[in-house]
């Protein structure tokens, strides 16, 4: 299990200890904030379903699933010469392997099913960022709402904290962090190599050498 699984393994379990060390330290801000107003402090229960936690968490997911959707559709049409991210330049030389193995069910069924399948994996990216979307402006939306309560000021409705500066500032910086960190990866992989990495070209590939 380990040898077929450990790459997902060690990244869920990464995201796991980060996820509860900011649910942890997030508790503690959060509690500061209360007792500075004074207001009693919450459990960490409490605050798992608060629009604090919620907001923080979704923010930056949203984002990262609108990068990887983008990413995907993206690297269909458009290429990156010397880029490891990218297709190769020239579709002929563009290698189609496939492993011998069971067909997927909806590419055997065919129709309607083949033609969502072949769209499947960018139509899963756009689905989780617009939930993550929706529960980022609803947990955006609590907390600014909680903030005003405390400060002894009237709380936005949802539709004016939709459309208030604030939600979309939460949202553009990570947004934009997340196109530069995809940017740095397409570009640095021309030049650059990390040995052994799916992500990288080979030691000897020329800079030139678009594709991995």
């Amino acid at each position: 299990m380990w040898r077929r699984n450990g790459l997902s393994l060690v990244l869920f379990g990464l995201m796991a200890v980060f996820l509860a060390a900011q649910a942890l330290t997030g508790w503690h801000v959060y509690n500061e904030e209360l007792n500075q107003h004074g207001v009693a402090s919450i459990g960490l229960w409490s605050y798992l379903s608060s629009g604090h936690f919620i907001s923080a968490t979704f923010e930056n997911w949203e984002s990262e699933f609108l990068q990887m959707g983008m990413y995907v559709l993206l690297t269909v049409r458009l290429r990156q010469q010397g880029s490891a991210e990218s297709r190769p330049l020239d579709p002929e030389e563009e290698e189609t392997r496939i492993e011998p193995g069971p067909t997927p069910l909806p590419v055997l069924k065919g129709g309607l099913w083949k033609a969502l399948y072949s769209h499947s994996l960018a139509i899963a990216f756009f689905a989780l960022f617009f939930v993550s979307f929706s529960l980022h402006a609803v947990g955006s939306w609590e907390a600014k709402s909680a903030e005003d309560r405390l400060s002894g000021l009237l709380p936005p409705t949802f539709t004016e904290h939709l459309f208030s500066s604030d939600f979309w500032f939460e949202s553009m910086q990570n947004w934009q962090s997340e196109f530069l960190a995809v940017l740095a990866l397409v570009i640095l992989s021309i030049f650059l190599r990390q040995k052994d990495s799916p992500q990288s070209k080979a030691l000897e590939a020329p800079h030139s050498q678009t594709g991995d």
